[in-house]
């Protein structure tokens, strides 16, 4: 697994030349965000693939 370091090594070399700064702030604000949702599944507190259709289902009309 890398570290969160290596993680914004990884983003900021992927980032074009002229990424500004509030661009570099809105890419760590989803890598965290990320990287806490994979933290909370891995300690259990995710829900289904069929349970997340399921609440989806309710916002989506066909």
């Amino acid at each position: 697994m890398s570290t969160l370091k290596d993680d914004i090594a990884e983003m900021i070399h992927q980032l074009p030349e002229n990424t500004t700064f509030e661009d570099i702030q809105y890419h760590l604000y989803v890598l965290e965000k990320i990287r806490k949702g994979q933290e909370s599944i891995k300690d259990g507190n995710g829900i289904s693939h069929e349970e997340a259709k399921a609440r989806l289902s309710k916002w989506i009309t066909k």
